[in-house]
């Protein structure tokens, strides 16, 4: 088996840290320490740069383990990635992508990298950036409706897959030959979205973390503004997209919890009738459980905060034709029928209406004064 310390970035390597290549979208195998079933396949997942995983097989038995790096069978040639997860995780990330490992083929890995296989790795990393910068003057020269957004040469520096951004549909047949010539490789395009692409390129989002697409997020689920209505948010588009433009991905992280908590709300729409006139609800708040209503009269003012269970009540009696004297009476009288349960002796908790009244006024004491000894009264005394 090779050493691990070569494949690490050793002085042979040129100092290179390779796993920095596909520090994202990491996972933590909390099987690890278990043993390892013998039902499955020995199938293995494998990072390569940026988001880029696959799942090969390990026919030959070769041991691995996380963080080793490995020569795969690629299309065509080899191809060089590191090993990101071992186990019968693996099954369980393949059940939740729904791949069958029964029905699917999968790509064999060859060994473990060799000096040989780095240095050629190491050599088609160096490439890439050079490669971008010469592709988007290629495309620019060529006048196509396309952005590229980054380039990943393989492992054995024979073939380059180049990402790319377009609204509608290029021909970029003239631009593979020009670029097979130019670089003298095999071409593959592959064109991506605004989403794929801020998982590729990284980035800190609003809230100071890195971005949760080239972190761990592997699924891109569609988002919408009702989301965000839900959530009682500001339909603001600078405020709810993130770097990609798009809206945000998390704003679906919480949105069945509000669901949840909406579902207990009455009908905001609702004119609740009391005996000093009709209010409706301008304002809820979801998590807190509260609705605040005001008069639908102008000339009265005044908002009345209260919980969901109090607004659904005084529906029901409204629905029977019985109108409420006050809508915040029965909170009221039952937060003070609850404390006087506790004797009504606690200290500050003896009425709600303790402080409404003015505080009678203190009886000042006359200063009286004191002769100093030695001293004479002024009035002779």
């Amino acid at each position: 088996m090779e050493s691990k310390g070569c494949c690490s970035g050793c002085s042979a390597n040129k100092n290179i840290d390779y796993r920095s290549r596909s520090s994202k979208l990491k996972v933590y195998d909390w099987l690890e320490n278990l043993p390892v079933s013998s039902l499955f396949p020995p199938i293995v997942e494998i990072h390569f740069k940026n988001t880029r995983k696959g799942y090969f097989i390990n026919e030959n038995g070769i041991p691995l383990f996380k963080d080793d790096i490995v020569a795969v069978e690629g299309t065509p040639g080899h191809d060089i990635g590191i090993v990101s997860l071992t186990g019968d995780l693996v099954f369980e990330k393949m059940r939740e992508e729904g791949i069958d490992y029964k029905k699917e083929e999968f790509k064999k890995v060859y060994r473990q990298a060799r000096p040989n296989d780095l240095d050629k790795w190491h050599q088609a990393m160096e490439r890439e950036k050079p490669t971008i910068i010469q592709t988007r003057k290629i495309i620019e020269r060529m006048g196509l409706d396309m952005k590229l957004s980054d380039v990943e040469y393989q492992g054995d520096n024979t073939k380059a897959i180049f990402y790319y951004i377009a609204d509608k549909r290029v021909d970029f047949r003239q631009l593979i030959k020009v670029l097979a010539d130019e670089f003298q490789i095999r071409v593959e395009m592959k064109q991506i979205g605004s989403r794929q692409e801020a998982g590729l390129v990284g980035g800190i989002g609003p809230c100071g973390r890195e971005l949760c697409c080239s972190s761990w997020l592997t699924n891109f689920s569609s988002v919408s503004t009702g989301a965000a209505r839900k959530q009682e948010l500001s339909l603001n588009p600078q405020k709810l997209a993130g770097q990609c433009g798009k809206l945000k991905c998390c704003l679906n992280y919480e949105l069945d919890v509000y669901e949840e908590a909406r579902s207990e709300f009455p009908r905001t729409d609702t004119i609740l009738k009391t005996e000093q006139g009709d209010m409706r609800c301008i304002k809820t708040d979801v998590l807190r459980q509260k609705m605040w209503y005001v008069y639908t009269d102008p000339k009265k003012i005044g908002m009345v905060e209260i919980t969901v269970e109090r607004a659904i009540e005084i529906q029901k009696l409204n629905n029977e034709g019985k109108l409420v004297e006050d809508i915040q009476m029965k909170d009221s009288q039952e937060i003070e029928k609850s404390l006087s349960n506790y004797g009504g002796d606690l200290v500050g908790q003896d009425s709600l209406n303790r402080f409404d009244g003015k505080k009678p006024a203190k009886k000042r004491r006359k200063k009286r004064y004191r002769n100093p000894k030695g001293k004479k009264n002024t009035n002779g005394n």
